[in-house]
């Protein structure tokens, strides 16, 4: 069964990773941004990782095994420290974080990972608009009401702004 694993790639070789990935037709995420540079006197927007040093990749535990041994580029597994076994990521969730990351947004904001747990709000979806159906926490940031889609462990990603009217409540299964 394929799994979704999260990558450390060191020395800010996301794209060597990634061309490999695409050359080994191999199904990945890497979170990407739009950056202006001066180039030649003029200004030009281009696509970079908005993360450093990390990408998702979905394959079996096996295949995912012969990936790492077998790759020359310098990648390692993101560890879960109390079970000491890689981090597997529940599709559900790299489904929601993929929705928000994917859409190259200038005003998201990506976050540590313990920002999320630290101001903890109401679970909530998004209902309509550019981030509709993606689910995570509502949080304030920067004076906007953003929602804070988490991999536990890993990496947060904020929205840009949503408005109220297009986000609901998910209810506590405790209260059910």
């Amino acid at each position: 069964m394929k799994q979704w694993y999260a990558i450390r790639v060191t020395y800010n070789r996301e794209m060597k990773v990634k061309w490999e990935l695409d050359r080994l037709n191999i199904e990945y995420f890497l979170p990407m941004r739009y950056r202006t540079v001066k180039k030649k006197e003029r200004r030009v927007k281009e696509l970079v990782p908005a993360i450093h040093n990390l990408i998702f990749v979905r394959l079996t535990e096996e295949r995912m095994k012969e990936y790492k041994a077998t790759t020359t580029l310098p990648i390692r597994y993101i560890m879960d420290r109390e079970k000491r076994t890689p981090i597997v990521i529940p599709d559900y969730q790299m489904q929601n974080f993929i929705a928000v990351a994917g859409t190259y947004n200038e005003q998201l904001v990506y976050l540590e990972p313990n920002f999320a747990e630290l101001r903890q709000g109401d679970r909530v979806r998004v209902t309509g608009g550019l981030f509709e159906g993606a689910e995570g926490i509502f949080v304030r940031i920067k004076g906007d009401r953003r929602v804070v889609v988490t991999i536990p462990g890993i990496m947060a990603v904020a929205t840009a702004f949503v408005h109220p009217s297009l986000i609901e409540k998910i209810p506590d299964d405790n209260n059910n």
